[in-house]
């Protein structure tokens, strides 16, 4: 039978048609503006959805982020520490502020924060002098972190969480949703998330003053006045209604999303796991859900026959195969360099030989089959 020559994608946006009506109504109204129905709309969907008590829809997540950091009063020359196992949207918003990323490594059963060294930052940066501001924990992939660990040195140190749950909407640990157990938790809606407003994102809290004075701070801090009059710096931070009713129609569909995303890791977990040198990222246990909105491996070259994860990469990019690399680790981006970490290896050997496989909730059953069949040839050559 002869393939489908076009190009896999690795996490590409899926519309799932009632996106427009929201659009449409926000065109027939006149509201193309950064406030509107659909905004608060959407807010609503989120906490019903995930069941945080209050949300700020703003312009992505990286922006929650950085609106977080300024709530929790993180100034120049405070110390943050952050995940380093992630993107660099996590930690660049801490430098925003002036402040000093401080970067912790992974532990390996969720890839997350190292509970462990997390403490020892802890009781390193206080015997300096310095108590860390904040806390950044990220659950990568979808994969929640080690909550109940985390949270409970976050509480004995009295450091506040926020939570990086770009990648993780709809994942849960004992049935909470991840986002809603720091003091402020950040959702992403970019492009190539579970869900898409083309750009965008949200901060939820259990604190209502919190998504109030975000919602302040996004909408460039204007003063209650007749006039434009402002005692605080701002920002142009607000998700527009249009990108709004995108996400409107998108959360109808967001448990089939979920869902989908789960059925492509096990439809690779099933025809590949058992592939010498291949291992999946998996939940720990019954505690953990995963949106696995990617699927990630680990390619071992010593047990694979010399075959690593670029020599996949490579080899998949002749048939129109997208995959990627697992995040480059903060700490080895020439940018954080000079910033402190306490790391134990394991972030820089994950992204030695990780690999995200093509995970769109709109990928059909031929260019899975396409993907595994790629895979199983080039190992058995």
């Amino acid at each position: 039978m002869t393939q489908s020559s076009e190009k896999i994608w690795l996490s590409s946006p899926h519309m799932s048609g009632n996106e427009m009506k929201y659009i449409d109504e926000a065109f027939a109204h006149n509201h193309v503006f950064p406030l509107g129905p659909n905004v608060n709309g959407l807010e609503n969907d989120i906490k019903a959805f995930t069941g945080a008590a209050n949300c700020t829809c703003l312009a992505s997540g990286t922006s929650a982020i950085h609106l977080a950091l300024i709530l929790l009063g993180v100034e120049r020359g405070d110390e943050v520490l952050c995940s380093s196992f992630t993107f660099s949207a996590s930690a660049n918003p801490i430098v925003y502020q002036g402040a000093i990323p401080v970067f912790i490594d992974s532990e390996t059963a969720t890839w997350n924060m190292s509970p462990e060294l997390l403490e020892t930052a802890i009781k390193d940066r206080l015997s300096k002098g310095k108590k860390p501001k904040a806390i950044i924990l990220v659950h990568l992939y979808g994969m929640p972190a080690q909550l109940d660990k985390l949270m409970q040195i976050a509480e004995k140190y009295e450091i506040p969480v926020i939570e990086d749950a770009a990648e993780s909407v709809g994942s849960t640990f004992d049935g909470r949703h991840t986002g809603t157990f720091g003091e402020m938790g950040i959702f992403s809606f970019n492009g190539n998330k579970i869900i898409t407003t083309s750009g965008g994102g949200a901060l939820v809290s259990a604190k209502e003053e919190y998504c109030r004075k975000a919602l302040f701070l996004a909408t460039q801090a204007r003063d209650s006045a007749p006039h434009y009059q402002h005692s605080h710096i701002g920002y142009n931070y607000r998700m527009s209604n249009i990108c709004a009713g995108i996400g409107r129609g998108q959360m109808e569909v967001i448990s089939q999303r979920i869902s989908k995303r789960r059925e492509n890791y096990f439809f690779y977990r099933e025809h590949l796991g058992g592939i010498e040198g291949i291992t999946f990222q998996s939940e720990p246990s019954d505690r953990y859900f995963s949106n696995h909105w990617l699927t990630t491996l680990l390619i071992d070259p010593a047990k694979t026959g010399g075959i690593s994860r670029e020599n996949i990469r490579l080899a998949f990019e002749k048939p129109g195969i997208e995959t990627r690399p697992l995040w480059k680790a903060m700490h080895l981006q020439p940018v954080f360099a000079q910033y402190p970490a306490y790391t134990d290896g394991t972030a820089e050997h994950m992204f030695d030989i990780g690999l995200c496989l093509p995970s769109s909730s709109n990928i059909t059953d031929e260019e899975r089959q396409r993907v595994v069949d790629e895979m199983k040839n080039l190992m058995t050559k």
